[in-house]
């Protein structure tokens, strides 16, 4: 089973929220759906994880797919509108996850436009009519990763220059020191059980100062309300 999650990485909701800053239950109706009253809302997508236990789990790919439908939904854009944006996006993009593929930054734009026109949306019309809002959105969910052709292949979580990088070919896409490739979880946990900066740098050979960064990273996953 686990083989099978190579190169796909694995997240519960509750992870996830600690990574995206996103409410585990706000992903869980996303990606499981939902009801009102007498409608009921399918998932915005299917999970690339399934482990059959009734249980919700996310891989990588899903992590940025969220990452650019909550900055849409956080712009004004409902649900909705998202769910539509993405069955109309995998006409241009033959993936199951368009808005977290580099094509989405160019034609996810026409995408929005032509739903905000069909439904006489001037509200959202308007949010996409200027190049410089949609670049905007598109750009806090996707600036930060790196590429292979038009797919996400790893996350700079905080940004290159720190060191940490998300990639689901390693260590199942937990957090991780680059250089060294230890979790940092695992890395500031030694901190704290050695006392010592310079203790746990020196049991697990790496420097000083790629310790200060796990932890400072890991004490950065402060949690927000689920």
């Amino acid at each position: 089973m686990l083989d099978d999650l190579l190169g796909v990485g694995l997240y519960t909701p509750p992870e996830a929220q600690r990574l995206l800053k996103i409410p585990a239950r706000k992903i869980i109706r996303w990606l499981k759906g939902h009801g009102t009253g007498n409608r009921h809302y399918p998932p915005l997508w299917r999970p690339q994880v399934d482990l059959d236990d009734g249980n919700l789990y996310l891989g990588f790919r899903d992590l940025m797919e969220l990452r650019t439908a909550y900055q849409f939904m956080e712009a004004g854009v409902s649900a909705q509108q998202v769910r539509r944006a993405i069955i109309e996006a995998r006409k241009y993009v033959d993936d199951e996850r368009p808005l977290s593929t580099s094509r989405f930054r160019t034609d996810g734009r026409t995408i929005f436009l032509e739903i905000a026109s069909e439904d006489n949306d001037a509200r959202l019309l308007d949010l996409f009519k200027g190049q410089y809002a949609f670049s905007k959105i598109i750009d806090r969910s996707l600036k930060d990763v790196d590429f292979s052709e038009s797919s996400p292949m790893r996350w700079w979580i905080r940004s290159v220059e720190t060191g940490i990088v998300i990639d689901p070919g390693r260590s199942f896409g937990q957090p991780i020191d680059h250089e060294s490739g230890v979790p940092t979880a695992v890395l500031a946990s030694a901190a704290k059980a050695e006392a010592s900066i310079r203790a746990a740098a020196r049991v697990w050979q790496v420097p000083e100062a790629t310790l200060r960064r796990a932890v400072k990273f890991e004490n950065s996953l402060a949690s927000v309300h689920a």
